[in-house]
């Protein structure tokens, strides 16, 4: 089964921005070494990037340093940029029809953040009938406070990761995927 990589939202808006990425540690190390694993394995890379059109948006303008793809991914080699404005990569934008064109049955899924845009992209992709692979340490997020309460970045990230594994992705490590594609 073909597979693809799909990085999202590996924008500044984490690191120098309003959103600080707080864990894990080397998430970021781990999604460039996905990156270039899979560029070396011929494995489709798909960069999504976040967009808030909204004229009074806070983060992801388009147009702004913090919106702009880290440096790191934009250097790399990509086979598809797709644009998005909701939390999952398949609503209102390509990504569907350019995986079925491609025959692509199986998405690893890694980026920013664990709790909404990987987490929403993973269970979209496991409803319309892929195979997903979430990578537990290419992933990210941090401590999140509202009304509702207040989750610390580890248990945050560590809850989303149990519930994929019960249904909706296999989890893994960057190591274990990066194996996975040797023959």
């Amino acid at each position: 089964m073909k597979e693809a990589l799909l990085v999202i939202d590996v924008q500044n808006e984490y690191f120098s921005g309003r959103l600080p990425v707080t864990y894990p540690a080397g998430s970021l190390g781990n999604i460039l070494r996905a990156m270039d694993a899979a560029s070396a394995a011929h494995v489709p890379v798909i960069v999504v990037q976040h967009s808030n059109r909204a004229p009074d948006a806070a983060t992801f303008r388009p147009g702004t340093k913090e919106w702009e793809l880290h440096p790191e991914v934009e250097r790399r080699s990509r086979d598809l940029l797709i644009e998005k404005s909701l939390p999952g990569s398949f609503t209102g934008t390509p990504l569907e029809g350019w995986l079925k064109e491609h025959a692509v049955g199986s998405l690893a899924i890694a980026g920013y953040m664990t709790q909404m845009c990987c987490d929403t992209t993973a269970r979209q992709a496991f409803h319309v009938g892929y195979a997903v692979k979430f990578l537990s340490d290419a992933t990210g997020t941090l401590t999140v406070s509202n009304n509702a309460g207040m989750v610390r970045d580890a248990d945050l990230h560590r809850a989303v990761l149990v519930t994929q594994q019960m249904r909706f992705s296999q989890v893994m490590t960057t190591e274990e995927w990066v194996r996975s594609l040797q023959p």
